[in-house]
């Protein structure tokens, strides 16, 4: 960003640590220290992290966790991520684990209970974002709804230092709708991932179509004699699961997280960094902080 506003890297702590936990885990690269953690999931998020902040050069950030499965979701609609199976066996010790070492960059570990990551950050980037330029890191695409005026989303591919940065318009580009309207488009498709079924038998194409043509839900609802008689059906049958999709695949903007932009001063101090790797028996890493000096403490 050629101006001078601060640039805050708010990182999907889950996005990350998953990403590098299954990146090793299919070929039983564990990494078990002498004290018996597993720690491939943790050597991966830091070389992930490390890398972004490498390229991108954020003065400011912060990582989101989700806080535990069940949420305001989960309470209305039971079944929302129940398709997913338990965190494996070697990546449970992980997550604090992870914790730990981000704290040793001091920068924040930010989760509320009763949220998901996705809340947090979508809350902390609308509060920040008039004086702020926000970069979000993840591996999620549901993140794109919040691309704004001085939100941007840098979506990981496959491998380190592989990026996909989406802005507003960009994202416009490639799918023809806003980032608000992703919500309606997820509340009219469903989201598999996360076990909601949306309006059965419509899908990507079809949704799109819709959007384009009636702005949102409330606009297709609207206007159901205009359609054909087979979507139609389709939405009066699934009208409440409609209403309810919406709401599971929006993230909320103005959830309690304490959020403090001098807490996310990015300055490490390497000495405190490598002691860390050292006590937790990640060898290698230090080569990683021999980036730009701006950071170093």
């Amino acid at each position: 960003m050629q101006n001078n506003k601060p640039n805050l890297m708010l990182v999907d702590g889950m996005a990350l640590l998953f990403r590098a936990y299954f990146a090793t885990a299919v070929t039983g690269q564990f990494m078990i220290n002498s004290k018996g953690i597993p720690t491939n999931g943790v050597n991966g998020f830091v070389k992930h992290f490390l890398t972004a902040v490498s390229k991108f050069k954020p003065s400011h950030v912060a990582v989101c966790w989700d806080m535990g499965s069940k949420t305001f979701r989960t309470e209305m609609f039971p079944e929302y991520k129940a398709n997913r199976s338990d965190a494996p066996v070697e990546l449970i010790p992980q997550f604090d684990l992870v914790k730990e070492v981000v704290s040793s960059f001091d920068i924040p570990n930010i989760g509320i209970s009763g949220f998901e990551a996705d809340d947090c950050i979508g809350t902390i980037a609308r509060s920040v974002s008039e004086q702020t330029n926000v970069h979000i890191l993840t591996g999620d695409q549901d993140i794109l709804q919040l691309l704004d005026n001085n939100i941007f989303v840098i979506l990981m591919k496959k491998g380190f230092g592989n990026y996909l940065v989406h802005s507003k318009d960009t994202f416009f580009e490639e799918k023809g709708i806003t980032p608000k309207q992703m919500i309606d488009l997820k509340a009219l498709m469903g989201d598999p991932s996360d076990n909601y079924p949306g309006v059965k038998g419509i899908g990507e194409k079809t949704a799109l179509k819709l959007l384009t043509q009636f702005e949102d839900v409330e606009g297709i609802v609207a206007n159901l004699h205009q359609i054909s008689k087979s979507q139609k059906t389709k939405i009066e049958q699934d009208l409440d699961m409609l209403y309810l999709s919406r709401q599971l695949a929006e993230i909320k903007c103005d959830v309690p997280v304490s959020y403090n932009m001098e807490d996310a001063l990015f300055k490490i101090d390497q000495d405190k960094v490598i002691s860390k790797f050292e006590e937790v028996e990640m060898r290698g890493l230090h080569r990683l902080l021999d980036f730009d000096q701006q950071f170093a403490g």
